[in-house]
């Protein structure tokens, strides 16, 4: 009973911290957001800002605007120009989805369906009636759905033209608290700190010290593994025939870090599209690539990421596919670093989660 009763407190103590730390990371950070990228800018910043101030011999608060300035208007210029571009394309390939339809789509389809109906009248010609109802209902549904993808899309862009004035605020809240926390960053960290006893602090230290090498390492991970899918897109592409392959192959192996799409949301579209257009050889050549890329990819990224952090590739590939589920983007890189954190602090005798040695027996 005793022993129950200490899986059972235990069980709860932990139950309650992963509760508080979910509720931190899906509704705290996300109302408190400028003011945590602002404490991370700051923190990126605040090497610029030491060597500033001391090869020019002004004061650090003077720096740190200076740092600062530079900063956001380099980012700021970069983002609105691509944005607008960006925005502008976007805009006029959903104002032309119908008629891409209309000169593409629907002359193949077409044909495709002529032949399939000359095919079918030489087996049952009873069954044409049929299919050409069937047809029919196809492609009705078809310009049903090109139509309300562009309303829909216009829509969608409606909306975020609507939340730009919040998005706003949120950014000029982001860019004063910058401002404030880069000039006192030392004295800020210094008053929290001495909020904590000395076992507390020591383990903050660590932690720090573990997830900034940890964020530096995973980085790096996946700079690997995107250079790894570069040079199989520009040599698959290459051989393929496809004009501006590098290019194009740079593209995709940025997309490519994205979860959920990744090289799929390029290669599997545009595979479709050609074997539409009537190319079958070229949709069958970028489908093997596609698969290709993703088989060597689900091998690679476990291992190259488990290995970096000190995750057994297979607790690497769920907590990715956990933290994808719950948080995205965040949850993708945030769970493995998380759960390699956790297993530095276990490791060190800083907290005490699981046991470790060989003195369990083989199964």
């Amino acid at each position: 009973m005793e022993k129950r009763r200490t899986f059972i407190i235990n069980f709860l103590y932990f139950a309650i911290i992963v509760a508080l730390s979910l509720f931190v990371l899906r509704f705290a950070l996300t109302l408190l957001f400028p003011f945590v990228a602002a404490l991370f800018i700051s923190y990126v910043l605040r090497r610029p800002i030491d060597f500033l101030a001391a090869k020019t011999r002004l004061s650090r608060k003077v720096s740190a605007i200076l740092i600062v300035l530079i900063f956001y208007v380099t980012i700021g210029t970069l983002l609105v120009l691509g944005s607008i571009r960006a925005f502008s394309y976007v805009s006029d390939l959903v104002q032309r989805l119908p008629q891409i339809y209309l000169r593409y789509v629907s002359p193949v389809m077409t044909d495709l369906f002529d032949e399939l109906e000359h095919a079918l009248s030489q087996v049952d010609p009873s069954i044409l009636e049929t299919v050409d109802y069937l047809w029919d209902q196809l492609m009705q549904s078809l310009r049903s759905l090109v139509s309300g993808l562009s309303l829909s899309s216009m829509e969608v862009i409606s909306d975020f033209a609507s939340s730009l004035p919040m998005l706003f605020i949120r950014l000029v809240l982001m860019v004063i608290s910058t401002f404030f926390i880069a000039m006192d960053y030392e004295a800020l960290c210094a008053f929290c700190m001495r909020q904590l006893n000395e076992k507390a602090q020591n383990v903050v230290m660590q932690i720090k010290q573990y997830v900034v090498g940890t964020l530096f390492v995973c980085i790096r991970s996946y700079a690997l593994i995107m250079s790894i899918t570069f040079v199989e897109l520009s040599v698959g592409l290459t051989l393929i025939g496809i004009r501006k392959s590098v290019f194009i192959a740079f593209c995709i192996a940025v997309f490519d870090i994205l979860p959920v799409l990744g090289t799929g949301g390029i290669m599997i579209p545009w595979a479709l599209i050609s074997a539409i257009l009537g190319d079958y050889p070229g949709a069958a050549k970028l489908a093997v690539l596609y698969v290709f890329i993703t088989i060597v990819r689900n091998i690679i990224e476990p291992k190259i990421v488990g290995g970096q952090i000190g995750l057994h590739p297979v607790v690497t590939l769920v907590s990715m596919f956990a933290g994808v589920q719950l948080f995205g983007v965040v949850g993708l890189f945030g769970f493995p670093i998380g759960l390699s954190l956790l297993t530095y602090l276990n490791r060190t005798g800083t907290i005490h989660l699981y046991r470790t040695g060989d003195e369990t027996k083989k199964i």
